[in-house]
């Protein structure tokens, strides 16, 4: 085990957790055609849809991953679908016999992206009971499907979400005002295609995979109300800065001048299946399952983890030294797994993204110790604004950049990960995975 090579594993295992929730693979694993004395059944999860019983089959959704998941959906059912529109970043399309790829704006919404928005609700306009609609959904659906209300431009609502991250709102109270200036967001999609029956297959990028945040909930109820949107622009005082056509709107809808998003409970729900066919867990336990393969006792820290990536860098570069003193967590050679998504707080000029920024900061806190490896990735095979997922590092990092006249601190203070890795040829470039599950990150420690 010694002898092992720690960068060829740890990027062995990155790679074998992405194919764990490569979106062809998790949608074969939950969708497949059944035939029958009573005719074909189409088995979602663990419930079957008697096909016989719609007249016409129809799929929508947005995302990074969608394109692959409808190429899925269209190889599993064929023929039996009637039409499909599906929106996806730019780069991301590929031709499809029957569905329509759309592509957008992503992470900054464009016309395009309401372009494709509209389709999809002209698609679903008229549908019966005898209809059933696949809505496909992962990470970046949000940001491809902007459709504001009426009198609401997309750069009013942009100025809006702006405000609300810079005042320090929670993504609670941010969903949900863009919940309630949209006409799809918020379940709003689901009201548009009632009596039909619908599936929702998402890939989940977000922590604690709540579905009413995942792409804003399309498809699922919202708690949230008008009232509550405008109580959130007093809380931080946004009612003189806030676009006034975003908050006449809310006005006028806490008066019943427009219709609240659908709640839990609705009629409209009853017919509604919502099936998370892939998360971060699902890569990380993957991760876990390869690297114990190759011999490394490992441990999962948690899917879940949030924070200043600093801060949350400091606390596994201790945990690695701890596993180096004392064999905890795990004894050596150990494997130490995270997922979940940082925050950065920008202080320079420079390039970089939260897990190459994790990975310096790391870096710094290991320089000396023997025998550590750390890498930290995308698993959309995007960083930031950059063309890398992340990077990897390991105890000789730090000198290999001193050698080269490079300040690991001053690239770190500048937010300039990219350029620092860049030089050292240690990014992790994956090209585009189609798949977001948030972020993995492992420790290697011999």
């Amino acid at each position: 085990m010694y002898e092992r090579n720690s960068r060829k594993d740890i990027r062995e295992i990155f790679e074998d957790a992405l194919m764990a929730v490569d979106p062809v693979e998790v949608v074969k694993r939950n969708v497949r055609v059944v035939g029958g004395s009573t005719g074909e059944k189409l088995i979602i999860g663990d419930k079957g849809y008697e096909l016989s019983r719609y007249q016409r089959i129809s799929v929508v959704g947005a995302g990074k991953a969608a394109c692959s998941m409808a190429l899925t959906v269209e190889k599993i059912l064929g023929e039996r679908i009637n039409k499909g529109t599906v929106t996806v970043k730019y780069g991301y399309r590929e031709e499809l016999d029957v569905i329509n790829i759309h592509e957008a704006g992503h992470p900054i919404p464009d016309e395009a992206g309401i372009k494709g928005a509209k389709d999809i609700l002209e698609l679903v306009q008229g549908l019966t009971s005898h209809d059933l609609v696949i809505c496909l959904i992962s990470g970046g659906g949000s940001a491809l499907m902007p459709l504001p209300c009426e009198g609401i431009t997309l750069g009013e609502k942009q100025d809006t979400t702006k405000l609300l991250l810079e005042c320090g709102a929670t993504i609670n109270e941010i969903n949900a005002i863009r919940k309630h200036i949209s006409q799809i967001k918020g379940g709003r999609l689901a009201r548009a295609l009632y009596p039909a029956s619908l599936i929702s297959l998402i890939l989940s990028d977000v922590v604690g995979d709540r579905l009413d945040v995942i792409a804003s909930g399309p498809t699922v109820p919202d708690e949230s109300t008008f009232k509550d949107c405008l109580k959130i622009i007093e809380r931080y005082g946004l009612n003189k800065t806030i676009p006034a056509s975003v908050l006449i709107h809310l006005r006028d809808g806490s008066k019943g001048k427009h219709e609240e998003t659908p709640k839990p409970g609705d009629e409209i729900f009853r017919k509604t299946q919502n099936l998370i066919i892939g998360n971060n867990l699902l890569a990380i336990n993957q991760a876990r399952a390869k690297s114990e393969e190759m011999g490394y006792n490992s441990v999962i820290l948690s899917s879940s983890i949030e924070g200043e990536t600093r801060e949350v860098a400091k606390v596994h570069a201790a945990i690695a030294r701890e596993v180096l003193i004392s064999e905890n967590p795990a004894k050596r050679p150990a494997c130490i797994i995270s997922g979940g998504e940082t925050t950065v707080t920008i202080q320079g000029k420079g390039l970089g993204g939260r897990n190459q920024e994790f990975v310096l900061a790391a870096a710094m806190d290991i320089d000396g110790l023997e025998g550590i490896t750390v890498l930290s990735g995308g698993t959309d095979g995007t960083d930031g604004p950059t063309d890398a997922a992340g990077a990897v590092a390991d105890s000789d990092t730090v000198r290999r950049a001193r050698k080269l006249k490079m300040d690991p601190y001053s690239y770190l203070k500048n937010n300039n990960s990219y350029h620092f890795f860049e030089k050292l040829d240690d990014l992790l470039i994956t090209g585009p995975t189609n798949t977001n599950v948030m972020d993995l990150r492992l420790m290697i420690i011999k």
